[in-house]
């Protein structure tokens, strides 16, 4: 939320007059801006007292607005004002002509973006990949001219819906410029298998596919049998262009170009666990995000960004891509995240930024660990991480790597990625935070949909220029998601008394263990404390009895190890009892999506966990003193008659606080400490008795060693052993 403040100043200033003395007005530096934007006007008069027009300064908050921006914005209120002078009768939504040309000057549409800045950095670069020469802005700006009128005289045009369907690299962001520049822009992921393809391809209902040439993939067969019209891009030393494989010549299209309304772009949300969603972006939802991503970081034409997110995502094409190029900056345009490569690419191309997901991230720290130099590698200034919550452990050790902070920052398709972000030094960077409002208005909403005070959790919702007017075809989900304006992300959060935000999962995430609602978030960092682990994702797995149960997936580091034992007990130590994992899974890598991000919903059954009915088991009566006064216990604590040996705590009726209740008498009946995980690991008498006997046996045999000792000693020296065991001083 930006704090903009109007003062009219419609008395003439009075100046004190003083006998002898000389007094005149002097401005008065603040030193810093009070508000984000400050508009002070003054009236002025003639010496008659009749109006003379109007003096004005503008005072502005510089980590969020560049001086050319100001600048701008000065020129276009002038002539506003100039405007409503002219026709003071008219109201000023009616000057129509004159905010119309305001708006066709403002580069909210993808050319008039890039125009914008080639128009002021022309021969600065704009994309570098391996082994190809620099583009410039520039060259840039003919390249998507060429290949706009080639889309046209294909039949392309306003409206049209085009697949792009490339490898990362040049010519995925060329080719998402190009397209965007005549039509509609639907990349889709190229690892997409032949069904996967049939259902998208189906959905976005677009008239042509386009794919690299001499590059085969399953999309052209689909799109063939869809009488798709079938784009081939040609890249070699000459350049770009593109071809058909029509047999008849096409209808041009008209060359009207895009308006700020018009849909750029088209992406899936990543369904989980139901169909996926189709995001219609307009022009003017991404230039106003990649806008404000270019003030909030403060790039400037010397910036250059290592992208390693892929293309078809909105983090790479906004955050990476758009952001970049709106500031006059250069794009390195990589083949995709190689975290053996990563390094050798921050010597090559010396970037001053890039932005990644947190499962990148870690990849990173793992390589720059091992890099004696790491700061002297790359020019960097800041590292960005988005589209998943990053892990402070992995924060903390990025920043000593490679000096330079990192800002976490949230993001979504629906509000053309970013919503909120850390700010950049001096300002407080807060671990466990994604930051505060960094482009639409964010708020906390009830279950109602009214907003919540600060401190208070509720759904974090959004609305805003940034952001969708609604899924395309899908009445019933714009229904669910849109509340009096507001967008509902489904994300859970509350913001502190300084405007950070903090978010505790996502609705669908949230386990809910038996009427327990857990975070799984907070088991996942609580777990990545643990030395031996590297990644860790926690996700709710079916139980019969609870309805969800407590699992966790994890990756551990290499050449460490931990048992599931190690693991549970870990977590009882740091969490509460109903948090702690019931199941640990150890896996080489953490299943993730296309984007890099680990899917929690729907994890279980990607893992094949299922809810397998209890097994009923055959009575069996405690035949060991341990064995009955444990049962005793338990039958007491439980509120049944019989116990047998066999019998799960949890299906008796057993949970987490019952279990704290049977540790408590098990201990005043001089029988030992259990442990809570020891429940969760073994939840029958039997074993649990078992521990009990090794516990006591060790203590016999200590015992009996501390006697024999002693009968050894002298009296003094018995005295002495015997304080030393009880924690007192001796004598």
């Amino acid at each position: 939320i930006f704090q903009v403040m109007l003062a009219l100043q419609n008395l003439p200033p009075a100046v004190p007059e003083f006998e002898g003395l000389v007094v005149r007005r002097e401005p008065l530096d603040r030193g810093s801006a009070k508000v984000d934007l400050l508009l002070e006007l003054t009236e002025r008069s003639d010496p008659s007292g009749r109006p003379a027009g109007l003096t004005g300064a503008i005072e502005y908050d510089t980590d969020l607005y560049r001086p050319e921006t100001i600048a701008a914005l000065i020129v276009r209120f002038e002539r506003l004002l100039r405007a409503a002078a002219a026709s003071p009768d008219v109201p000023l939504e009616q000057l129509t002509g004159e905010l119309a040309q305001i708006a066709e000057e403002l580069p909210l549409t993808i050319p008039r973006f890039l125009a914008s800045a080639a128009t002021t950095h022309a021969n600065h670069p704009a994309l570098l990949a391996v082994d190809r020469p620099a583009l410039t802005h520039d060259g840039l700006g003919a390249l998507l001219g060429a290949l706009a009128g080639q889309l046209r005289a294909l039949g392309i045009g306003r409206g049209d819906r085009v697949a792009i369907v490339l490898p990362n690299g040049p010519e995925a962001a060329i080719s998402f410029l190009a397209v965007t520049s005549v039509a509609t822009a639907a990349p889709l992921n190229p690892a997409y298998r032949q069904a996967e393809f049939e259902f998208f391809l189906g959905d976005l209902d677009a008239k042509a596919i386009l794919v690299a040439d001499g590059r085969e993939t399953p999309a052209i067969a689909v799109a063939q049998s869809r009488g798709m019209l079938i784009l081939r891009l040609i890249s070699d030393a000459g350049g770009y262009c593109l071809a058909s494989d029509t047999t008849h010549p096409p209808i041009s299209a008209s060359a009207e170009p895009p308006a700020p309304s018009d849909i750029a772009l088209l992406l899936h949300t990543s369904g989980t666990t139901a169909r996926p969603k189709l995001v219609p972006l307009s022009h003017e939802n991404l230039c106003v995000s990649a806008a404000n991503i270019a003030d909030w970081l403060q790039l400037t034409a010397d910036d250059r960004c290592l992208n390693v997110m892929p293309l078809f995502h909105i983090h790479g094409l906004v955050a990476a891509l758009l952001a970049s190029l709106s500031a006059g900056a250069s794009v390195i345009c990589t083949e995709g995240f190689d975290a053996t490569k990563f390094i050798g690419r921050l010597r090559s191309f010396q970037p001053t930024w890039y932005t990644a997901v947190p499962t990148m991230h870690a990849a990173i720290l793992d390589r720059a660990t091992a890099e004696p130099n790491a700061r002297s590698i790359a020019p960097l200034r800041l590292i960005r991480s988005s589209s998943a919550a990053l892990p402070p452990t992995v924060a903390e050790g990025l920043e000593k790597a490679f000096g330079v902070p990192v800002i976490e920052a949230y993001g979504m398709t629906e509000a053309a990625h970013q919503m909120c972000c850390n700010p950049l030094p001096p300002a407080a960077r807060k671990w466990g935070s994604v930051g505060t409002p960094a482009g639409p208005e964010v708020a906390v909403l009830n279950a109602s949909g009214e907003p919540l005070p600060h401190g208070q959790s509720g759904e974090v919702a959004i609305r805003g220029r940034s952001v969708t007017r609604g899924y395309a075809a899908n009445e019933k989900a714009n229904a669910e998601a849109f509340t009096s304006g507001w967008f509902r992300t489904g994300d859970l959060g509350h913001v502190d008394s300084e405007g950070y935000l903090f978010l505790s999962g996502r609705s669908k995430e949230i386990i809910n263990r038996g009427g327990e609602k857990i975070s799984p978030r907070e088991i996942d960092e609580t777990l990545l404390k643990h030395p031996a682990i590297q990644a860790a994702v926690a996700f709710a797995m079916p139980d019969v009895k609870l309805g969800e149960e407590v699992a966790v997936a994890v990756v551990l580091r290499p050449g460490a190890s931990a048992t599931e034992r190690d693991i549970m007990a870990f977590a009882a130590a740091h969490l509460a009892d109903f948090k702690v994992p019931r199941r640990v899974i150890f896996l080489d890598e953490l299943p993730k999506g296309a984007t890099g991000k680990v899917q929690r919903v729907g994890l279980a059954k990607t893992l094949g966990i299922t809810a397998a009915p209890k097994v009923a088991v055959a009575y069996e009566a405690p035949s060991t003193d341990t064995q009955r006064r444990l049962a005793a216990i338990w039958a007491d604590v439980l509120g049944r008659r019989e116990i047998g040996i066999h019998d799960s705590f949890f299906d008796l009726g057993g949970d987490s606080v019952l279990a704290t209740q049977v540790i408590s008498r098990v201990a005043a009946a001089g029988m030992g400490e259990l442990p809570i995980f020891a429940f969760f690991d073994q939840p029958t008498v039997t074993a649990l008795a078992g521990l009990i006997d090794v516990e006591i046996a060790a203590d016999n045999t200590r015992l009996e060693r501390l006697l024999a000792e002693i009968e050894m000693m002298t009296e003094e020296e018995a005295e002495a052993l015997l304080a030393r065991e009880a924690g007192e001083p001796a004598g």
